[in-house]
Order: structure tokens, then C-alpha cells, then sequence
């Protein structure tokens, strides 16, 4: 990393979701200026590894912890949150950031924080409908605040600058069709295919949910399933489906995800800010179960904007398998008989898509790093 090159930092992680639209906006940044060097600002978690490194961009940990919930952590937070504002700070000193863009979340405070006291060019995207605790706190303090939807306009009364941008994907959404998604996971391109995920890490209560479907998918044979389970549950899913003689493509991960989409149908999904952005991207109708144990409920906020255009339907996970099954068996059963159906939805989510946000990022945040 050359201290001559301008310097492009990212400040958060800890999951797919948080680091896949900063990961994008880089790229995008280097195409705008191809000797930016680039620095995520991330956590100890091992999905920042994972996703950083093969990018070729320097992955800092941060001490950083999530805001505690009980009195006692507090003290524990606040040593790791001054420890890494003083770091970050420490680091540009040294080398001044030509921008920071904070991506949500506890592990964007920090950079973020160092970056405004030293009157560095800051900017913040908010994914969610709703923005969380984090972001609520850096708007006021940056420059600009970027959301995936006009409906988080009214989150932000006081901010510098407010862009509605779409949320930045990786480039192969706009790039993987159909017959090459198939023909990658082996997949007949003549048949309707049904894509099962959690995300990145699976979610338990989606997989023993679809394990309680299984008189729906051997009636509806003709469909094919890709079933993203999850590294916990993955034998337990692909032993249901072969005991049940239902054929199903089980995988724990996958980094093709661009792939999984196009060659599928029908997907059912968690209803995380990213996934929602590369659904719409896809034009894929969807079946969403918002994340439960949320306080804010911010899934199910972003899952709403897509029912309310008529892209999807919500099924609201009540922890319960057998219980989400009932009504998901419904809902599934409708859309995989009508064509029609699925394509007035696949219409109303490709209306909803956005593939040039990281562009329209970057060109906001190298316009920011100019005139700084």
C-alpha cells in the first residue's frame, strides 16, 4: 500500500450482509480511479477474513464490541470502543483518507467517529427501512447518508446531505443468467426451480421449517430445490430430503449466490437489506420470513417494502417449524402452480431493482473526496 495513492476506507463488518455493499462500492471506486488503495475497517469475525481478503484489500480488526444490552457489559464495551477510535485515528494521522464510508453497524462507529474529529470526508449507507442504532447516531455527523430506499428519507431529519442510491451488489448479479446458473449447479434449465436460503450463516428455523414440506415437494416433483442450509444443519437437510425421496441440491455456503438466483424460479429467504437487493436485482418473486428476534423489527420493515409493491409474500416466523409450515405450505403451494403469479411478481421486484448503486456511490464519494 503505497502512502502516494489515495486511500479508500470502509468501516464495518461482521456479516455478509454489512461488508458484500462496501466490498461493491470499492470496485466501483477503483474503476472510477484505478490506484485507490482500499481498507476495511472490519471485526475479528471470521466472515471478514472470508469475504476481505480474497479482494486483495488490508482488513483491519477492530476491538470494537456490539452495544450491550446489560448494564454490567458496559464497561467492557466502552474500553473496546476507545481503543479503536484511537487507532483508527492513530492510522490517519499517519495517512489521510481521501473518504471513510460506514456500512452499519457496531464495527462502523469507530472509523467514522476518528474521521469527522479530524475533519476527514465521511459518508454512511443505511441498507435497512428502518436504520439502526448505529446509523442513527453517525448521520447528523457525515456528509452524506446514503439509503437503499425513499422510505428511510423520513428516518434522517437532520442530515448534511441524504442520497437514495439503491443498495450496492456484486457486479454478477447483473451478469449470471438462467442457463449458466443451471448448467452450474447441474440443474435441468427446462424444469422450475425453488431456492431455499437463510443467508450466508443459514438460519435453523428456515431449515426445520422446509423439513415439515415435504408432502408439497413430493407432490410438486416437477420442481427442482436448491436448499442453502447453513454448515450445522447441512447433513441433517440433505438426509431429510434423500429419506423422503425428494431431490434437492444441499449445499452449507455458496459464493456463487448470482448463480443460485438465476437459475431458480421462486426463492424463499430471510429478508436482510442485501438479499432484498439482489433479489430485486434478479427480478425473483420471493417468499420472505423476516428475522424474529429483532427489537425493531427491521426485516420485517424491509420485507414490507417489497409486499407492498406486489413482489413478495411475508410469512411471519413464529419460531415454531410445524406452525410456519402451515402457512408457508399455502403460500408456496399457490405460487408454485401459477406461472402468472410468479411473474406479476417477478415484474413488480425487477421494478424495484437497482444495478447501478455501487456507481452512483462511488461517484458520490469520490465527488466528496475532491472538493474536500
Amino acid at each position: 500500500m503505497s502512502v502516494s495513492r489515495p486511500w479508500f476506507v470502509i468501516a464495518g463488518g461482521g456479516t455478509g450482509g454489512h461488508l458484500y455493499p462496501g466490498l461493491a462500492v470499492a470496485q466501483a471506486m477503483r474503476k472510477l480511479q484505478p490506484d485507490f488503495d482500499v481498507s476495511v475497517f472490519g471485526t475479528t469475525r471470521p466472515v471478514d477474513e472470508q469475504l476481505v481478503t480474497p479482494c486483495g484489500h488490508e482488513l483491519v480488526p477492530q476491538r470494537v464490541l456490539p452495544f450491550p444490552s446489560k448494564l454490567w457489559k458496559w464497561p467492557s464495551f466502552l474500553k473496546a470502543w476507545y481503543a479503536s477510535v484511537a487507532y483508527a485515528r492513530h492510522r490517519f494521522s499517519d495517512r489521510t483518507p481521501a473518504v471513510v464510508l460506514g456500512l452499519g453497524g457496531y464495527a462502523a462507529g469507530p472509523a467514522i467517529t476518528a474521521a469527522c474529529k479530524l475533519g476527514i470526508p465521511t459518508a454512511i449507507f443505511n441498507p435497512d427501512a428502518v436504520p439502526g442504532r448505529a446509523n442513527q447516531r453517525l448521520a447528523p455527523k457525515v456528509d452524506c447518508v446514503f439509503v437503499q430506499w425513499s422510505d428511510s428519507l423520513d428516518c434522517f431529519p437532520s442530515v448534511r446531505r441524504i442520497e437514495v442510491t439503491g443498495c450496492p451488489i456484486r457486479p454478477e448479479f447483473g451478469q449470471a443468467r438462467r442457463v449458466s446458473g443451471c448448467r452450474a449447479l447441474k440443474l435441468d434449465e427446462e424444469r422450475p426451480t425453488l431456492l431455499i436460503t437463510g443467508a450466508s450463516q443459514g438460519a435453523r428455523s428456515i431449515n426445520a421449517t422446509m423439513m415439515e414440506l415435504m408432502d408439497l415437494f413430493k407432490v410438486a416433483d416437477h420442481w427442482q430445490i436448491i436448499h442453502l442450509t447453513g454448515k450445522a444443519d447441512e447433513e441433517m437437510c440433505r438426509r431429510r430430503y434423500r429419506e423422503n425421496g425428494v431431490e434437492a441440491r444441499v449445499l452449507a455456503y455458496t459464493d456463487h449466490m448470482a448463480l443460485c438466483m438465476a437459475a431458480s424460479d421462486l426463492i424463499v429467504s430471510r429478508a436482510g437489506a442485501s438479499t432484498l437487493a439482489e433479489i430485486t436485482a434478479m427480478g425473483l418473486a420471493s417468499v420472505l420470513l423476516p428475522y424474529p428476534f429483532d427489537r425493531k423489527k427491521h426485516q420485517h420493515a424491509n420485507a414490507k417494502i417489497l409486499a407492498d409493491a406486489g413482489a413478495a409474500m411475508i410469512i411471519d416466523d413464529t419460531g415454531n417449524p410445524r406452525a410456519n409450515a402451515g402457512k408457508l405450505r399455502d403460500a408456496l403451494r399457490e405460487l408454485m402452480k401459477s406461472d402468472q403469479r410468479r411473474k406479476r411478481m417477478s415484474q413488480a421486484a425487477a421494478a424495484l431493482g437497482r444495478h447501478d448503486a455501487a456507481e452512483t456511490m462511488a461517484e458520490h464519494l469520490y465527488e466528496l473526496a475532491r472538493s474536500a
